[in-house]
């Protein structure tokens, strides 16, 4: 009897994407082998410049591959849809809705069924409290998928609960690397601290900004990127969520 497989597609930024995300240990270790996972995310990527660059071309050329009984594709954006990122930033308001929008539609227009994911946390903590920046995008993304009728993971609101239960220092834990000395002393006190030192009239972020290529995260600790440790407690999230909210998922999926 011929195997009847169907195929999963991540499409996002760094947060899902290899090396960097979540992305790698849902593939390797949430989906049952009769579901083909390809991991199309690239770090540094928006709702804008995913389309822009031609990313989203290599997404609508796998749609058009056919064999498989169901295509899910799964769209995790906002960090880099914030302001201040040249060529990817877009207005909260109109330009990121209007892009989730279009991903949708297009995947619905292929035959592909579509999921979209609020953006993952990030873990940055002020006097103990997680400071929760993405929320605005989170609740856009939650409105397109009520608006059209779009299974959602909501990874931001479970993120954001699992990182404050940690604390500052436990979800130091999550990162790539090991925190400096500094981090983790003020980690005790409440309050998370970038420790890279930025050059004179360079910000801190301008001058990682020169250092590391648009779109590969640097191994280093951060409080965005995820190790394995991270990777796999988000991607273990992403699965129970998408057992929970799309039912027809179930069989292919290994909470």
């Amino acid at each position: 009897m011929p195997i009847q497989a169907s195929r999963v597609i991540l499409v996002g930024d760094s947060t899902t994407a290899v090396q960097s995300g979540w992305g790698p240990a849902f593939c390797a270790r949430h989906l049952v082998s009769a579901a083909v996972c390809l991991n199309l995310a690239r770090g540094g990527r928006s709702t804008l410049n995913y389309r822009a660059e031609g990313s989203w071309d290599l997404v609508r050329a796998e749609l058009d591959v056919h064999g498989y009984m169901t295509t899910w594709v799964l769209i995790q954006f906002g960090h880099n849809d914030q302001p201040g990122k040249p060529g990817r930033s877009t207005d909260l308001q109109h330009e990121f809705p209007d892009n989730l929008r279009r991903y949708v539609r297009e995947v619905r227009a292929a035959g592909a069924v579509p999921v979209l994911v609020t953006p993952l946390t990030r873990r940055q903590f002020t006097d103990g409290q997680l400071i929760d920046d993405l929320q605005p995008w989170a609740q856009a993304v939650r409105e397109v998928a009520d608006e059209l009728d779009v299974p959602l993971v909501d990874l931001h609101a479970r993120s954001r609960a699992l990182v404050q239960a940690l604390g500052p220092l436990g979800a130091m834990q999550l990162a790539q690397a090991p925190a400096s000395a500094a981090q983790m002393e003020a980690a005790l006190d409440g309050t998370t601290i970038d420790s890279t030192p930025a050059m004179p009239g360079h910000s801190a972020a301008a001058q990682r900004a020169q250092v590391e290529p648009m779109g590969q995260a640097k191994r280093a600790f951060d409080y965005t990127h995820l190790g394995e440790t991270g990777a796999e407690l988000f991607a273990t999230v992403v699965a129970e969520e998408l057992a929970r909210r799309v039912p027809r998922m179930r069989p292919l999926l290994l909470p």
